[in-house]
């Protein structure tokens, strides 16, 4: 994945008031996806670090401890849970799980994603990895978003992050990994149309690129993950004074894609 160039675009007028208030920082709820390692695991050391209770969705929570202790030592309070977002059941599962322990759900990070295919073409014939790469990285997010959003609106509140990738981007687009690019262009799209669906319920839903980043599907080369996970956890905390909403996100600068 090579780096691209940041495209500013306009600051937005700012939108209606808030519906409901920013709850403290101790008392929200996040979801992180895919937090057993990398981004989604640095993320919820973020937020963890600010108070934020954080449920780190893993597919074998099992084998998270390490990472759970990571996220606790640094204050927080963090719970595995089993959440593979391809499977209707976990999705429920873990929706439910926190509705009955906690009775909301004020942050969601849609990380879980996979898929990135550098060597395929987009003019084979096997479908495998972009039906694959569809199911994690645009349904995985629809689903667990959907399961989610009843917990938000609840309290008119809620923060949905999608995280996404400058393979996306218009300008970026090239022959390379076709199913990855092709599903991130997709999630960039559902966010702008659900973001449109729920204006002014409170809920915020961003895209947001982290950029190149040195980890087990980024490859070595790219950037600290600390650093690119700083975006993701600004826009699971943005006010509405501060940002839009069905908007792409790079660094806190709204990007066209």
């Amino acid at each position: 994945m090579s780096s691209a160039k940041v495209h500013r675009l306009p600051v937005r007028a700012k939108r209606p008031t808030t519906v409901a208030m920013d709850p403290p920082l101790t008392q929200r709820i996040a979801l992180v996806s895919g937090a057993s390692r990398g981004i989604g695991l640095e993320v919820a050391k973020q937020l963890a670090a600010l108070g934020i209770t954080v449920f780190m969705g893993m597919r074998e929570p099992s084998r998270g401890d390490k990472a759970l202790k990571a996220v606790r030592e640094l204050g927080g309070d963090a719970y595995a849970i089993k959440l593979d977002v391809t499977k209707a059941r976990d999705i429920e599962a873990a929706i439910a799980h926190i509705e009955g322990r906690f009775g909301r759900l004020d942050i969601l990070v849609n990380n879980a994603g996979g898929y990135y295919d550098h060597s395929g073409k987009s003019a084979d014939n096997d479908l495998t990895n972009i039906r694959g790469a569809l199911d994690v990285n645009l349904l995985g997010a629809w689903s667990l978003t959907a399961a989610a959003l009843p917990l938000m609106r609840r309290h008119g509140y809620g923060r949905v992050v999608n995280v996404s990738s400058e393979c996306a981007v218009h300008a970026m687009c090239g022959e390379k990994a076709p199913a990855y690019r092709i599903s991130k262009a997709a999630l960039n799209a559902y966010t702008q149309v659900i973001a449109k669906e729920m204006q002014g319920s409170g809920i915020l839903i961003n895209a947001v690129c982290p950029g190149w980043t040195a980890t087990d599907l980024g490859g070595a080369g790219g950037r600290p993950v600390a650093e690119s996970a700083e975006g993701i956890v600004w826009a699971a905390l943005v006010s509405e004074h501060e940002a839009g909403t069905g908007d792409f996100y790079r660094d806190r600068a709204r990007i066209a894609w």
